[in-house]
């Protein structure tokens, strides 16, 4: 009897507990920009997101700025416009034979649909020397409770810095191509009616591939000159990570050296910061990173992202995975190759290992 006392005053107190609502105040809707033009001749993107705010579920964070005007004018009063590219929302793209021009200044000017201008301070383009070599190594990373490391390859670029200027460089990776190897003889379909052991049905075809793809570097390469101005260098300025694949056989990645402004590296040295935090006592604090981007209706509005303007080279780079001295090890793809996103039979045209 005393236990059936206790359970019924349990449930009691339990019916009587009600939810409580949190009200999160709503984050700010801030523009951001993200943009690089530089001297080679192609086409330049201007990519524009919103920030969302927060609901009940976390979708649609980041929101394409569509419907937009975005002009780029330099210092002569020479006006370029970056239409809206209609199979990507955010994507604005300039002509196909852009190309920014060393000595000149740049700005970019862009109106919403609702009618606000935003501005950037103008962008002077320097001048960036070529890279002379490209070399690489491979670099292992140990991982807390793993027997094996990750591993990668860095990229080492030399180069002769300018005596008679202040440079400052950043390093981007272009999409890179690599021989793609998988197992279409392991093919196993889902569990159906018509196979419910899941017995492999192997295909006909195919195993090898080259697959392009993007590989964003695990941390912004930039760096400055002040240690070695008008001397020969040799830098790391970029990673690819070994994921089991694309060190199989050949990997070919273009590296971008790129000149920016002083403001420019100073706000990815701010980035990078950020970025690279890892918990200790020794990191910086957070700082809020303002770019070179203003609202001219309310120059007090948050705006993200920085315009950047600068020259460019570019270095071919071919990578024999059986010249590595650490590889992962290789990861199965038990279906066709020409499956795999980005994947192809034929090699591209310039392809010359």
């Amino acid at each position: 009897m005393k236990n059936s006392s206790f359970i019924l005053l349990f449930f009691f107190f339990v019916s009587c507990i009600d939810p409580y609502q949190v009200e999160l105040d709503k984050g700010a809707q801030l523009l951001t920009i993200d943009g690089i033009i530089t001297s080679i001749p192609q086409v330049h993107s201007i990519r524009l997101t919103r920030s969302d705010t927060y609901g009940s579920v976390f979708q649609g964070l980041v929101r394409p700025v569509t419907g937009a005007t975005v002009i780029v004018r330099d210092d002569l009063g020479n006006v370029t416009f970056f239409p809206q590219n209609n199979g990507d929302p955010g994507r604005y793209d300039s002509p196909a034979n852009f190309a920014t021009v060393i000595g000149r200044s740049y700005t970019l000017q862009i109106q919403t649909v609702e009618g606000k201008v935003y501005t950037s301070f103008p962008e002077r383009v320097e001048s960036v020397p070529e890279i002379k070599d490209l070399t690489y190594q491979v670099i292992k990373i140990p991982v807390e409770g793993e027997i094996n490391p990750k591993s990668g390859v860095q990229l080492i670029a030399s180069l002769d810095d300018p005596a008679d200027q202040n440079n400052f460089y950043l390093w981007r990776n272009n999409p890179s191509v690599y021989v793609l190897k998988t197992r279409p003889d392991l093919f196993t379909p889902r569990p159906s009616d018509a196979n419910p052991s899941r017995d492999p049905q192997p295909k006909d075809c195919c195993n090898t591939c080259f697959r392009s793809e993007l590989v964003g570097n695990q941390s912004l390469f930039i760096a400055q000159d002040d240690n070695f101005n008008g001397l020969n260098t040799r830098l790391p300025v970029g990673f690819i990570e070994d994921d089991g694949l694309r060190f199989i056989q050949t990997y070919r990645v273009d590296l971008r050296q790129m000149s920016v402004s002083q403001e420019a590296y100073r706000f990815l040295r701010l980035v990078k910061q950020q970025t690279e935090i890892s918990g200790s006592v020794f990191d910086p604090p957070p700082a809020n990173i303002r770019g070179n981007m203003i609202s001219l209706d309310d120059p007090e509005e948050e705006v993200l992202g920085y315009f950047i303007a600068g020259a460019e080279r570019k270095k071919r780079i071919y990578i024999n995975g059986a010249d590595l001295d650490f590889r992962q090890n290789v990861a199965i793809i038990p279906d066709d190759c020409r499956l795999v996103e980005g994947a192809q039979i034929n090699p591209p045209i310039d392809w010359n290992p």
